[in-house]
């Protein structure tokens, strides 16, 4: 049964094997990532790690009994006991409630692990998928989000209250 991990350094492989693969797919709805990010991928990805054991972010990774990569589940800019929340699931594994049942289990980290009890996240309004699992997964929409903080495309900021 796939398991929600907190990132770690010997996740670095699988986790560029996950961005890789999944890199067309995730371009379709997300802008692209770009070349730089894989050229710079270990710099990134340690740099991640450093604002992980500082407190200011919580990277997950949805890994599989194989310890395949099948999804990222972040809490960014933790600060006041609030976070943003961003994820992101292999397309091979979309349509199957993964997605919905880890912002879940994402959730119950944030209170339990972390202190939180409140999380944000932005979808733009073209992602209907992401908008839909924010709603099943107990977000509430509670206004528009910037469109710059989405690439230039309008979207809605959604809220979940967590219970400590």
């Amino acid at each position: 049964m796939p398991e929600l991990k907190l990132l770690q350094a010997g996740h670095a492989p699988a986790v560029l094997a996950f961005e890789l693969a999944n890199r067309a797919y995730f371009a379709a709805s997300v802008p692209d990532r770009g070349d730089d990010y894989f050229d710079q991928f270990s710099d990134r990805y340690n740099a991640l790690l450093a604002e992980q054991e500082a407190g200011i972010c919580a990277f997950y990774v949805l890994l599989g009994e194989d310890g395949v990569v099948l999804g990222r589940f972040n809490l960014v800019d933790i600060e006041d006991q609030a976070a943003e929340v961003g994820y992101r699931v292999a397309q091979h594994v979309t349509g199957h409630g993964v997605a919905t049942a880890n912002v879940r289990e994402l959730c119950r980290l944030a209170a339990v692990q972390h202190g939180l009890r409140t999380l944000r996240a932005a979808a733009a309004r073209q992602n209907a998928a992401s908008r839909r699992v924010l709603l099943k997964a107990g977000f509430v929409p509670v206004g528009p989000a910037d469109p710059a903080h989405l690439s230039g495309k309008p979207g809605t900021w959604y809220q979940r209250e967590l219970d400590l």
